[in-house]
């Protein structure tokens, strides 16, 4: 008897990732909005891909064709010159490696080094000896932070590089991870994103986000180019859909909540659900909004506090709304409330947790010791979870 083979269908990871389609690009802030905030689908039929409420999607970027020429231009060279990287199986070309696989940001000391060994003129090499003086290392901070390579080409021309020296001193174009906005029961083959553009100015030049303006201003929809792979997280769903659940996600970090509340409005879950959403400008900022007003018309969303920072003349964030409902909110709590975070690592996320520790200590009774000891338990329960960047 003969045996029918089959070809097996690829496995997609993150050391193989599927070229998916973006099916979908579509701008949430309205009109008059200081902020370029997108909806994104992509399209994941046929990957084998799958994520659970929670995920994240890796998406490869690709650096900016001008970019890369400015820098082939200040280095003196074609592109066409052959460079080995590590983890790269044969040579590529410099302008590929320059496009696909090395970021052209955040220079370090270590290149200004090698700027100074190869610098010819003596203007450059004393403006370098100022950086590099170790008195000087707050200053130099600043200056690296303002700077991308070709800044430093450019600055000091008289430095020269072979190809292979210079991209030794790049790190690797990483993946960037987006929280997925949608529920894999509702939207089984595809991946919702939500993805704040980012666009500024350092150093007197304009200077864009590599991956949010790759998938806003350099891919055609419905084209199979976006290298994409699911991040599995721990920050998800509690596997009870009685339990009640409190998601405080201002801006993006509204990406996940909109996936929860989808994926437990279709698994009929009882447990209640209270938001906490804010942005700038309610008007223009309320991101998914109708989507949000119609769960809380129809039930399924229980509760939702809303923080615009800059409708009135004092600016109010999602910790000020915590405080105010402190009381109701520790009756949550006390009763088994799960209690996520999503959003700003840096200010947002610090200043949620010493509110959450304030209410737990004011409305418990507790002192300052108790009341750390009752979140940290909420942490070891994974009923405290955080998803931060």
């Amino acid at each position: 008897m003969s045996q029918v083979i089959t070809a097996s269908q690829p496995v997609y990871s993150k050391d193989n990732p599927f070229p998916a389609r973006v099916t979908e690009d579509r701008l949430l802030n309205g009109l008059g909005s200081a902020k370029d905030t997108r909806h994104f689908v992509v399209d994941t039929a046929g990957s084998g891909l799958s994520h659970t409420c929670g995920d994240s999607l890796g998406v490869f970027p690709i650096n900016r064709p001008e970019e890369v020429d400015e820098i082939l231009t200040a280095l003196h060279l074609s592109g066409d010159e052959a460079v080995e990287l590590r983890n790269e199986s044969a040579p590529l070309t410099l302008r590929y490696a320059l496009f696909r696989k090395r970021s052209l940001a955040s220079p370090t000391r270590k290149f200004l080094l090698a700027l100074r060994d190869r610098a010819q003129e003596s203007i450059e090499t004393d403006r370098l000896d100022e950086l590099l003086d170790p008195a000087n290392a707050a200053m130099l901070k600043q200056y690296l932070a303002e700077r991308h390579f070709v800044d430093l080409l450019e600055e000091f021309p008289s430095a020269r590089f072979q190809a292979q020296d210079f991209v030794e001193h790049l790190r690797r174009l990483v993946p960037r991870l987006y929280s997925i906005a949608s529920s894999p029961t509702l939207y089984p083959n595809e991946v919702h994103l939500t993805v704040a553009i980012v666009r500024y100015r350092t150093n007197s030049c304009d200077r864009v986000g590599v991956c949010t303006t790759y998938l806003s201003d350099r891919i055609e929809l419905n084209a199979p180019i976006v290298p994409v792979f699911v991040a599995s997280s721990r920050f998800g769903l509690p596997a009870d859909d009685s339990a009640d659940l409190i998601m405080v996600g201002p801006g993006t970090g509204i990406a996940p909540f909109r996936a929860f509340l989808q994926e437990r409005i279709a698994s009929c879950a009882s447990g209640r659900s209270w938001l906490f959403f804010g942005d700038q400008h309610g008007k223009t900022d309320y991101l998914y909004g109708d989507e949000f007003e119609r769960h809380l018309q129809n039930g399924q969303l229980d509760r939702i506090d809303l923080a615009w920072s800059r409708d009135q003349d004092f600016k109010v964030y999602v910790q000020d709304l915590m405080r105010e409902k402190a009381a109701e909110l520790w009756n949550w709590l006390e009763k088994g409330a799960f209690f996520f975070v999503c959003g700003d690592s840096k200010r947002m996320a610090p200043d949620v947790d010493r509110a959450l520790h304030q209410i737990v200590a004011e409305q418990g009774g507790l002192d300052e010791a108790d009341a750390k000891a009752f979140v940290k338990s909420m942490r070891k329960e994974r009923r405290y979870q955080r998803d931060i960047y």
